[in-house]
């Protein structure tokens, strides 16, 4: 499977800054990467209101690992995060 990265950077009210990546499909509109961003965040607990979206932008392509794939195959996107996020389940 083939995805699309979306760079993504947001400040939170309380000034802490997040840097995550949103993995979709290839060929999914941009709008549709900051919607699940938004998902996200609210998921971990960060209302939207509560933050300022810097940028959710598209970056490059490339070939999804299958742990990836199959989050991707159910549910729709997969958030690769890096700077100032929570940590990931395991």
């Amino acid at each position: 499977m083939q995805i699309d990265v979306f760079d993504t950077y947001v400040t939170t009210t309380e000034g802490k800054r997040l840097h995550f990546d949103v993995f979709l499909p290839t060929g999914k509109e941009e709008k549709l990467a900051k919607q699940y961003a938004k998902e996200w965040l609210e998921s971990i607990g960060i209302q939207v209101k509560d933050v300022q979206q810097e940028s959710c932008i598209y970056c490059h392509s490339e070939a999804a690992n299958p742990a990836v794939q199959q989050h991707i195959e159910q549910h729709g996107y997969f958030i690769y995060q890096m700077e100032g996020c929570p940590s990931p389940a395991r």
